[in-house]
């Protein structure tokens, strides 16, 4: 049986555990469920078909597309559109057949294919957690400072080669 102490009690932790639910945010909602602790963000486990190379903060991006590099499956490029409208890279997904771990816990490209593709990586490419890792992209060189003195010296040397050729 129960007391009207009990009840009095009852109806105030009710109330107060209302008004703390109302306070929260939908995140905080879920996260307060059983079974909102258990879940794991994608790619933090390691049980994935896919090493994740971040190399640019996703808050930079307002939408987002994926694109398959070369066959199915192998490499793909999570693509981003910044609100200026411009497209970049956000993060690179290798197949884990065509890498592997290394020893220092750097990730190490097999494939030739993969290798050439993320010539945009510079530095090593070093892990975060589960199948997730972080890297640098290539520095971008803006319009003005075109062309470079490395591209100077390629256009000399294609237009010494097409004067060769025309000579023949």
């Amino acid at each position: 049986m129960v007391t009207p102490k009990q009840k009095v009690a009852a109806k105030r932790n009710v109330k107060k555990a209302q008004a703390v639910w109302k306070g929260m945010t939908k995140r905080q909602h879920s996260l307060a469920q059983p079974e909102g602790r258990a879940r794991k963000k994608p790619g933090t486990t390691g049980k994935g078909k896919f090493y994740r190379i971040e190399i640019r903060p996703k808050g930079e991006f307002k939408t987002f597309r994926v694109q398959d590099v070369g066959k199915k499956g192998g490499l793909e490029r999570l693509a981003g559109r910044r609100s200026s409208g411009s497209w970049d890279t956000v993060t690179w997904l290798v197949a884990k057949e065509e890498a592997h771990v290394g020893p220092n816990g750097q990730l190490v490209i097999d494939s030739p294919r993969a290798r050439t593709a993320l010539t945009q990586i510079v530095g090593p490419i070093v892990h975060v957690k589960g199948d997730v890792f972080r890297a640098h992209p290539k520095k971008n060189v803006p319009e003005s400072a075109k062309p470079t003195p490395a591209m100077r010296r390629a256009q000399k040397t294609n237009i010494k080669k097409a004067q060769a050729a025309r000579r023949k």
